[in-house]
């Protein structure tokens, strides 16, 4: 996969994260989420490549672009899996709260699991705790073990979780051990990330959320030096068809790092729609704005943060012609 690509993914995530922060707090998550979609897939024109969608926004007949199999870039260029959420945190943005983001992972063709939309129960850590937690021990010792990989004590980690009634015996049993949490009302991927930035105060993420982020955070901490597990949790049964169209029967298979990513190399791009513990949202001052992405690359383990400021007069669709 050529390095190249590193930058050119940028541009994709800064426009969707323009586009969609017009819509910060005024309540309307669909729009946000079209205008995010709209401006991805028209930079993703420009773009070198030969992308093809495995994480997106849907079935072909379930949405009009960025559909899963779409094909991406302009033909040229490397072969590429491709996951994107253009929006990651649609009623975070409609409310104007925090963490809302423009993400895109891209891997070499056939590396990425192809994740069913359904539920997926999380464990992610940083790099202290790779391949010392599990997602089948308790939670009380992973609280226990990432504490003393930390050299912090159990009421000194924080324990990140999606606030749902799904969770109350998870957060309760986080409470028990002594460990702090924060509540969060959606997006996990950051979440995730997070959990390998000191500076974001984040330890450990546990719980349910989407499979599709799932596979998205583990590019991310792949990038990092981080660590994702995760089970499929099916729903119906045209669910467990899905999964096992994937070769999933074992619904209590643990998925690693290699499942979501294999291979040796990906690029993860995140721009802030808005404020979060890593990156700052878009702010718009006249006929400018400005953005703040991190970019990452696996195989070299280079980690960029890419203050952006955008002529809103020179480039008014956010796209220019190469």
């Amino acid at each position: 996969m050529e390095r190249s690509l590193t930058m050119e993914i940028v541009r994709v995530t800064e426009a969707a994260a323009l586009s969609s922060a017009r819509w910060m707090g005024r309540g309307k998550k669909e729009e946000a989420d079209d205008a995010a979609t709209s401006a991805m897939r028209d930079v993703f024109d420009t773009i070198p490549m030969q992308g093809t969608v495995v994480i997106g926004e849907g079935e072909m007949d379930e949405a009009p672009m960025l559909y899963i199999g779409e094909e991406l870039g302009t033909g040229t260029g490397p072969s590429v899996d491709v996951a994107v959420d253009p929006l990651e945190g649609t009623n975070i943005v409609a409310q104007g709260t925090w963490n809302a983001l423009a993400v895109i992972a891209i891997a070499d063709h056939k590396s990425l699991l192809h994740a069913p939309d359904m539920y997926m129960d999380k464990l992610a850590v940083g790099p202290e705790s790779v391949g010392k937690v599990s997602i089948n021990y308790s939670t009380i010792k992973n609280l226990q073990i990432v504490a003393a990989a930390k050299g912090k004590q159990i009421e000194d980690l924080v324990a990140i979780v999606l606030d749902r009634p799904r969770h109350e015996k998870l957060i309760q049993e986080i409470r028990d051990a002594g460990a702090r949490i924060k509540l969060i009302s959606d997006g996990d991927v950051a979440a995730a990330m997070n959990t390998a930035f000191d500076d974001t105060g984040v330890d450990i993420l546990f719980g349910i959320g989407g499979a599709p982020e799932g596979v998205l955070a583990a590019v991310a901490l792949k990038c990092l030096g981080g660590e994702l597990q995760g089970k499929l949790i099916p729903s119906n049964e045209e669910e467990r068809e899905r999964c096992k169209k994937m070769g999933i029967s074992d619904f209590d298979k643990v998925l690693t790092m290699d499942d979501f990513c294999g291979g040796d190399d990906a690029i993860f791009a995140a721009t802030g729609v808005t404020d979060g513990e890593l990156l700052k949202g878009v702010q718009f001052k006249g006929t400018k704005a400005t953005t703040q992405t991190v970019v990452m690359r696996a195989k070299s383990g280079t980690v960029r943060f890419i203050d952006g400021e955008h002529s809103l007069q020179k480039k008014p669709n956010l796209v220019m012609e190469p």
